[in-house]
């Protein structure tokens, strides 16, 4: 069943769908390494493939007849949204945020500013923010906080990649595709200075 109310998304400790664990398989290390910077591959290719149709999957069995709208996260998650929404097996519409909060760099400012809000409202719907990355938790702490305001059905969040020690807020996503850790990561929508986001896998970026 889908979740029933706000605060299940603020303080839930123990996410739905269990992340994966990378197999950091060193066939994808050599294959697409396209700069001197980057570094270990974390998530290759075939396994963001397989975790996000298992993603899509469970997403699909909670919110079965449920209304859904899902809220990309400008920029870093359009390639995860997009291979995402094409596995679910929903009708369901999308709308987007762009949020900033790291810049040019490589650590969060912790300062966040929306650069594009939502163009539809939310009262009433159940939604389901799809994020790339949930790094010290504090970006999207403020951005829950700030979509409950707007009163909807049901408020989850699916994340691609989870930096768990990294954490500096009690918040899991219900829905995580893989743990990984407390390096700055790039591809598959992932960028540093708009930088990598075309990769086809996750790799660590060498400071």
């Amino acid at each position: 069943m889908p979740p029933s109310g706000i605060a299940d998304a603020l303080h839930r400790l123990i996410p739905r769908a269990a992340p994966a664990t990378p197999s950091h398989a060193p066939n994808h290390s050599t294959n697409f390494l396209v700069s001197p910077n980057l570094g270990e591959v974390l998530v290759g290719p075939d396994e963001l493939k397989r975790r996000v149709r298992e993603l899509a999957e469970a997403v699909t069995a909670d919110y079965a007849g449920k209304d859904l709208l899902l809220i990309g996260v400008l920029k870093g998650a359009i390639f995860f949204l997009a291979d995402f929404m094409r596995e679910l097996d929903l009708d369901c519409e999308v709308d987007f945020m762009a949020i900033s909060s790291y810049g040019s760099s490589t650590r969060s400012s912790g300062v966040v500013r929306i650069l594009k809000d939502l163009d539809a409202a939310i009262e009433g719907r159940h939604v389901l923010i799809v994020e790339d990355i949930v790094d010290s938790g504090l970006t999207l702490q403020y951005l829950l906080r700030n979509l409950a305001g707007r009163k909807p059905e049901s408020l989850e969040v699916c994340a691609l990649l989870l930096k768990p020690s990294n954490s500096q807020v009690p918040l899991t996503p219900r829905y995580v595709g893989f743990e990984i850790p407390d390096r700055f990561v790039v591809g598959y929508g992932l960028d540093h200075a708009e930088r990598y986001r075309a990769l086809p896998y996750v790799a660590a970026l060498d400071e």
